[in-house]
């Protein structure tokens, strides 16, 4: 990736999200589209948006049995997104048959766990031990699967990378040291996740919500 920055675009209105693209194109390197985009937009909404001429993340989350999450994959391959997000707990077979289906420009990676979510919210789902550890276990699960490599926060990137050497790394959640958390809770800067092993940055509300978008693009793209 020659410019690790992705713009996460999950505005309602097709035609704001087209503006705000072009508006940061030069100063990120692709845009992402989570579920809140596509399920308004489709796949209607991607193909607008990929006439920008920037890779499309599609992150989907995609995560139930092996034969159904393959159909999907199948599915998006006319997107030719140039990444697609599957939910590592969804098992080993789930990611082997992810990775079959997709298209060999395709990069499937795992969400390990959401940066919404801290130790409290684990237990309360039935999972002990730290969230290191958990990303650290489906980490290495994802591995085996014959992923590309997975979504985690900034805080256990570094752990990650020492772990799998070249594994492709998507790290959300990021906050530059002015703004507030919001509804994420496992934060990091944009710089610091760089620095320590991660390939693509999600970057959404800090751009998405300033008050001039491009300035805001262009700050970020200065600390890196």
């Amino acid at each position: 990736m020659s410019h690790p920055v992705y713009l996460a675009l999950d505005l309602p209105q097709l035609d704001a999200a087209k503006a705000l693209a072009e508006k940061v194109k030069g100063h990120v390197g692709g845009l992402k589209l989570g579920l809140e985009f596509f399920c308004a937009h489709g796949h209607h909404g991607v193909h607008e948006l990929a006439q920008i001429g920037m890779p499309i993340f599609l992150d989907l989350k995609l995560h139930d049995i092996p034969n159904t999450v393959a159909g999907a994959m199948q599915a998006i391959h006319v997107l030719e997104p140039a990444i697609v997000t599957v939910h590592a707990s969804g098992g080993r077979a789930m990611m082997e048959d992810a990775k079959a289906a997709a298209g060999s420009e395709t990069k499937v990676v795992a969400v390990t766990m959401l940066t919404s979510l801290d130790e409290s919210d684990l237990k309360r789902t039935g999972v002990d031990g730290s969230a290191h550890d958990q990303v650290m276990r489906l980490a290495e699960l994802a591995e085996a699967a014959g992923l590309d490599g997975i979504v985690c926060s900034g805080q256990e990137i570094r752990e990650v990378h020492r772990q799998w050497k070249h594994g492709f790394f998507v790290v959300p959640g990021l906050r530059l040291p002015e703004h507030g958390k919001s509804d994420q809770k496992r934060v990091v800067t944009p710089r610091q996740a760089r620095d320590h092993g991660a390939s693509v940055l999600v970057v959404g509300r800090p751009i998405s919500r300033a008050e001039d978008p491009l300035a805001a693009a262009r700050a970020i793209e200065a600390t890196l």
